[in-house]
């Protein structure tokens, strides 16, 4: 097993790609050759008692790697992106000290970009505002994003009207503040790391594949399950994690809501249209190195090994 030796500019990997292509099987075998350790960038992954439909990697299976970020939330909390990023970076840093490989690992791209570039510095969230604003736009659907149009048009232009957080967040800056959300220039990237960004390609086709048969198999082995465990043990189904694939379907079945075939067809036909988000969002990013294939694909790892040879 090779080791990283301590310098002022340690090297620290990156593995992205869309859900489904083989992050966590790479980064398993790049840790065991290079003396690394997983830090995970997947914003469900962060929760306790979430472990099926996140395909989270089960302990047994982690080869002795040590990993980082799994399972510190729980399912009422949350973490901003700017929260990962600070304790991510401090993780980053521990890793580098021990003299080993850090390798962030997952397909959040927000996340990844917080850590990676930084966000701008934006004012502390105000409770009472944002309580009020929550309960308008439960009583009034689509009323944050006609509410940023009308004070702060070009954010409102930055974002989807549909992603309902980072509206109200804009709204709400702009409430507290009387200030437009920072630009992306006003950032604090990363620094002091040689940096490697990696991405899989694997063919589309086949991906959708693995992914319709990927998602089956999480509700015959026990999705539903965990998430009635999960509402036996308090939780009400309001929390974040259930807002995500598989989750969110697994919870309408026990509701009601529709029978299971169907909630393992929907779970399928959104977790591909998700596949295609990560795809191009990462595609944006022209210093990714891609390699065709999944994960596990002897092809992939050669040429993995190759550009880590010269790399490191």
């Amino acid at each position: 097993m090779a080791t990283v030796s301590v310098h002022a500019n340690p090297p620290l990997l990156v593995i992205v790609g869309p859900t489904g292509s083989g992050k966590s099987t790479l980064a398993l075998q790049v840790c065991e050759q290079h003396s690394g350790e997983i830090v995970n960038c997947d914003s469900l992954q962060l929760y306790r008692g979430f472990h099926v439909g996140t395909a989270k990697t089960p302990e047994s299976e982690r080869r002795g790697v040590p990993h980082h970020l799994l399972d510190v939330l729980d399912p009422p909390d949350g973490y901003s992106a700017g929260e990962y990023a600070r304790i991510a970076r401090g993780i980053l840093g521990e890793i580098s000290t021990r003299g080993r490989l850090p390798v962030v690992v997952g397909g959040t791209g927000f996340y990844l970009r917080a850590l990676l570039n930084g966000l701008p510095r934006l004012p502390e969230s105000d409770e009472a505002v944002r309580a009020r604003l929550m309960d308008r736009e439960q009583r009034h659907p689509g009323s944050m994003s006609r509410l940023l149009r009308r004070l702060d048009p070009t954010a409102a232009a930055r974002l989807h009207p549909n992603d309902t957080q980072r509206v109200m967040r804009a709204v709400e800056i702009r409430l507290v503040s009387g200030k437009s959300s920072p630009p992306a220039v006003e950032t604090e990237p990363l620094a002091g790391y040689r940096l490697l960004k990696l991405g899989l390609d694997p063919d589309r086709a086949l991906l959708y594949q693995a992914l319709n048969v990927r998602t089956r198999t999480m509700f015959e082995s026990g999705l539903v399950e965990e998430v009635r465990a999960l509402l036996a043990g308090g939780c009400t189904g309001e929390e974040k994690p259930f807002e995500s694939l598989g989750y969110r379907q697994a919870l309408a079945y026990l509701r009601g809501e529709y029978d299971l075939e169907r909630a393992i067809y929907l779970t399928q036909l959104e977790t591909r249209h998700y596949a295609k988000r990560q795809w191009t969002w990462f595609r944006r990013d022209p210093d990714i190195q891609w390699l065709r294939g999944f994960g596990d694909s002897p092809v992939v790892w050669e040429k993995c090994s190759q550009i880590l040879r010269r790399f490191l």
